[in-house]
């Protein structure tokens, strides 16, 4: 009898292993939630206790300090209790749970001990964030999400929106113009910056809105989607023009607005409404540095003055801006740190030295900026971005070729509107 079990047993356990594989590769999800989670979960609960202790999450409410006689003795309390904890409810690769702080705790050295979670619990990473007073929720990960991405294909795209990537969290990474109408993106050299903006243009270029673009490095990235663009501004002298008219084109609008009684665009009936414009600066640096002559300060103040004027006033007027730099810091001038002030949505990619990171997200959380100078050279594609409700979110764009751009360019061509305040004259720039 005892051999029949003991091959029954092997039979059930070979079988297990051969349907765990297949179920892996066919519905990674299902292989999830039917072995991963459980066995997180499990570690969870039964080295809660255990990991509370040594991190110094667990609280006593016996005193710390005992009279012996005429003499107080200090010492640390026995019997701490740690902090109560929920159900450990499943996530798409990963699990979450909550956490009721004792009296007088505080999330920071959950935060500080995060790392410890991740090696208790054998998951990838471990997040901490507290959105109300009086807990903190534990989001772990098995997996890391951003390591193979696909488009969802699942995320509708409405005007001004844009699906670009996927979030840790597993959500699809959407960067919205109307929730959001300014953007700044930071990445040095290969980080994937400019995979993310192919993505944006690639992802707009369908949608009835005009693309507009400065592009100082002579138009070698953004003049690819020249295509689709209405305008193409590929020097800081075409840019200072290009800006005017757009300034211009505010003018006009706030005009029609209030004539109609309006507060936005958006309340205009459709056939008054003008057609959205994305504005997409590519090394904002350019635009900023001088060689010391006062024509060429004179127009880095100009440029600098539109750039605030149209972030200032743009967004109920149907102007966005995206506004892209390998480096982006205070040294710069004044104007890039009002400029930043008005940009609400923030994408840090890797970067060479910690001023553009504390530029891109200092002003928002600090923790985020650790985070983004923690992205490791392979991380391709990878950034800490305020996408997310929550505050702050790693990220990752799908992989988009400048040739896949140039494609949807050419593809939507046909889409791009004719607009007479976007014909630069004839002592610069080109004329759409």
């Amino acid at each position: 009898m005892e051999a029949v079990l003991f091959a029954f047993a092997l039979g059930a356990l070979a079988w297990l292993l051969v349907v765990g594989r297949e179920l892996r590769q066919r519905r990674p999800d299902w292989h999830w939630y039917l072995t991963g989670y459980p066995l997180m979960a499990a570690r969870a609960v039964f080295t809660w206790r255990k990991v509370a202790q040594l991190n110094d999450l667990s609280v006593s409410y016996r005193p710390s300090r005992r009279v012996l006689g005429d003499v107080a003795v200090k010492g640390e309390p026995l019997r701490a209790t740690a902090p109560r904890i929920g159900f450990p409810a499943p996530r798409r690769d990963g699990l979450e749970l909550r956490v009721r702080l004792h009296p007088g705790q505080t999330p920071a050295p959950f935060l500080t001990a995060a790392d410890a979670l991740a090696h208790a619990w054998r998951a990838h990473a471990v997040r901490i964030v507290s959105p109300e007073r009086g807990s903190v929720v534990i989001t772990a990960t098995a997996r890391d999400p951003l390591g193979e991405l696909r488009p969802s294909g699942g995320v509708e795209e409405e005007l001004l929106r844009a699906e670009v990537g996927a979030l840790e969290t597993g959500r699809a990474w959407v960067i919205d113009f109307r929730a959001v109408p300014h953007w700044l993106i930071v990445g040095a050299t290969r980080s994937g910056k400019s995979t993310l903006l192919a993505r944006l243009v690639a992802r707009l270029a369908p949608q009835p809105l005009a693309l507009v673009a400065v592009d100082c490095k002579g138009g070698m990235e953004l003049g690819l989607f020249t295509e689709r663009l209405s305008a193409l501004a590929t020097s800081r002298t075409e840019a200072v023009r290009l800006f005017g008219a757009l300034v211009t084109e505010l003018r006009d609008r706030m005009e029609v607005c209030r004539a109609a009684g309006a507060r936005s665009i958006w309340e205009l009936p459709d056939k008054l409404r003008p057609v959205p414009v994305v504005v997409l600066v590519d090394e904002l640096a350019e635009l900023y540095l001088t060689g010391g002559s006062r024509e060429e300060r004179a127009e880095a103040e100009q440029c600098s003055t539109y750039l605030l004027r149209l972030a200032q006033l743009g967004a109920a007027l149907g102007i966005h801006l995206v506004v892209a730099g390998q480096r982006v810091g205070s040294d710069l001038g004044p104007g890039v740190t009002a400029l930043r002030a008005q940009l609400g949505g923030r994408i840090c990619h890797r970067v060479n030295d910690p001023a553009t990171a504390e530029m891109a997200l200092g002003d928002l959380n600090k923790d985020a900026v650790a985070v983004a100078q923690a992205i490791h050279l392979r991380e391709q594609g990878v950034a800490v971005t305020t996408a997310d409700g929550a505050g702050w979110v790693r990220a990752r764009s799908y992989p988009t070729t400048p040739a896949e751009a140039k494609e949807a360019s050419l593809r939507y061509a046909s889409r791009k509107p004719w607009l007479p305040f976007l014909c630069l004259d004839a002592e610069g720039g080109e004329e759409r």
